[in-house]
């Protein structure tokens, strides 16, 4: 895991700028940083810098810019079948001088050609150039694990792992993109994604499962290499579903657990986390070292499933408690350095466990990331699900009197609190941007933006949990894990995320994945006898999360008086909405995740450019 930075085309960047680039991505490789400039056969330059987290091979002989003959490659990522790769290729006649999978990647591509994309397992984005024909690769893993920020201008293509490196490369700062930013305010982080923007203007993201390539002087060639697909196998029974999960997460897990450091598991009390520890222990006999967030409000605490899977699978367990000491100092450390604001409250909790993480001597941790969108997690799914079954009156009614019983007192979101919901209206979605009119009279100019969804055919359930696996919620949390983990130098990886599973669980019929009011029923099914029993039978859902009152101490006068500080912000919001919400005795879901959001929009904007 690393960091990269690069360009191509007509006026390179001086020295200084590469120097200043590397020190930028310092914090994503500290072990290594290197660069390489060359020139092209038509005239322009490339540049390739990289800085080294040591995972796989240590041995200084794969740093990188790492050479294969006339390729260069610079690799943020990993390819968890190294092995079997190598293997294959050693099979062909070819011969490696170093044990890592930068070299095997290199060499993979060079045998195999664009191919060789198809056979990879694992997370990546790479820049590969290419001396002889003087073309430059840019490429992100399937799922778009791995971050890769570009911006095109009359020099040339300019990108890296995370615009500050961006921005020292090229030397200049793009200014924050104002109505991103208001997009996020009202509508919530499950837009950003719906739309080409980020928090910059004029920076873009290559999209997952892409290759570009181009040349110093002639224009960008992409295509997608895969896509998830939505074709469900109708005549899969529960068993090969459930059988076909299990089988295909172990060997995921097993992939993911190759590291030649030390690996700690994100584990909060939900099937999710808990599932992959036991995995890890009972299937692979490893030892799992845990790290769990702890908080005071019992809406989000898990300790008696913490306590139940870390005593039946013989956990090395820490826990990382919240407080409300140095919030907004601490929240803005972060916020400037990600360069960007934070998307909830639960991925600022993250990075205080990245924190603990990196300080007790790990290198990589392990996440569950994707759960939900796989197998279906979320509270509307179950109503989605109720719409989609609707055609069979038995099994619908069983399903109905199910989520009556377990799943509506639980259920938070008022839209989402009638079961016939989507059975009225399949389009519906306000629950997703719930109090957007709202937030949106909190700001000094009204925005409204319809939410809208990708069409990705099949019914209504899967569709959704493709849009929130593509567009919505996966590559905001993804950004999230890669920004947490890498602020202080540590590997995140996702087993969920492995393509044998995701393309499994797209086969899996609609029928199911909701049973007797559980979510994810095809995936408990597939941990029973490897995660425990009460954590698998718990119908509460509540992972990484922490109120805001944890964290923000309202009553202090020094604390409001930061938060109401002169600042660019209200430019954007109203200064009287923020106070009523400081003033409020209670603040329900939607208004304190608002006012996480505001917190970050106003730190961003002080930080990255906006005052």
């Amino acid at each position: 895991m690393c960091g990269i930075a690069g360009y191509i085309g007509t006026r390179p960047p001086d020295d200084a700028r590469v120097a200043a680039a590397l020190a930028a991505l310092g914090h994503r490789g500290p072990d290594h940083a290197g660069s390489e400039r060359i020139a092209t056969p038509d005239g322009g330059w490339c540049v390739l810098c990289h800085t080294r987290l040591s995972i796989i091979d240590l041995d200084p002989r794969a740093n990188q810019p790492f050479r294969d003959g006339t390729r260069l490659l610079a690799l943020n990522g990993e390819l968890y079948d190294y092995r079997e790769l190598r293997a294959a290729l050693e099979a062909e006649g070819e011969r490696f001088v170093t044990a890592s999978d930068t070299e095997v990647l290199a060499r993979a591509i060079g045998v195999w050609g664009w191919d060789a994309l198809d056979r990879m397992e694992g997370m990546w984005a790479f820049a590969l150039y290419d001396e002889r024909s003087g073309e430059l690769s840019l490429c992100r893993d399937r799922f778009g694990e791995k971050p890769l920020h570009m911006h095109r201008d009359a020099d040339g293509l300019w990108f890296a792992s995370e615009p500050p490196a961006l921005f020292a490369l090229m030397g200049r700062a793009l200014p924050p993109d104002r109505e991103h930013l208001r997009r996020f305010l009202v509508n919530g982080y499950k837009a950003l994604g719906t739309v080409e923007s980020t928090w910059f203007s004029g920076v873009r993201e290559l999209p997952e499962a892409t290759l570009l390539t181009t040349t110093a002087r002639g224009p960008e060639r992409r295509r997608a290499y895969w896509a998830p697909s939505s074709a469900q196998e109708p005549d899969m029974t529960r068993e090969e579903a459930v059988a076909g999960a299990r089988e295909r997460l172990i060997r995921s897990v097993e992939l993911r657990l190759r590291a030649d450091v030390p690996l700690a598991f994100c584990l909060s009390g939900g099937v999710d986390s808990v599932g992959l520890a036991g995995i890890a222990t009972r299937a692979l006999g490893r030892q799992v070292h845990g790290f769990t967030v702890v908080n005071t409000d019992a809406r989000y605490e898990e300790a008696d499933m913490v306590e139940a899977a870390v005593s039946a699978l013989g956990v090395d367990h820490h826990e990382v408690p919240l407080e409300t000491d140095a919030f907004l100092p601490r929240l803005r450390g972060l916020v400037g350095g990600h360069g960007a604001p934070v998307a909830t409250i639960t991925w600022y909790a993250h990075w205080r466990l990245m924190e603990r993480v990196a300080g007790e001597g790990y290198r990589v941790s392990v996440s569950g990331t994707a759960a939900d969108e796989l197998f279906s997690g979320y509270y509307d799914h179950h109503l989605m699900y109720l719409r989609d079954v609707h055609g069979d009156p038995a099994l619908h009614a069983a399903s109905r009197e199910a989520w009556e019983r377990h799943v509506r007192p639980m259920t938070r979101n008022p839209h989402l609190r009638d079961a016939d919901l989507f059975v009225r209206d399949p389009a519906f979605r306000e629950h997703v941007i719930l109090d957007a009119d709202v937030f949106s009279g909190w700001l000094t100019e009204p925005f409204a933006e319809p939410f809208e969804e990708a069409a990705f055919g099949g019914d209504l359930l899967r569709g959704r949990m493709l849009n929130e696996l593509t567009r919505e919620a996966v590559p905001v949390i993804l950004r999230e894990d890669d920004r947490n983990a890498m602020h202080w130098s540590v590997e995140n990886r996702s087993p969920y995320l492995d393509r044998p599973l995701a393309e499994h669980c797209a086969r899996i019929p609609t029928r199911h994945l909701i049973h007797d009011g559980f979510a994810k029923s095809v995936l408990r099914d597939a941990l029973r006898g490897l995660a425990p029993d009460a954590v698998l039978d718990n119908r509460r859902k509540v992972g990484f999360n922490a109120p805001i009152g944890d964290l923000l101490d309202r009553s202090d006068p020094a604390v409001r008086a930061e938060v109401l500080a002169d600042s660019p912000v209200w430019d954007l919001v109203r200064r009287d909405a923020v106070e009523q919400l400081m003033d409020s005795p209670d603040l329900p879901n939607s208004r304190s995740k608002f006012l996480f959001s505001f917190l970050n929009v106003k730190m961003f904007l002080e930080e990255c450019g906006g005052g």
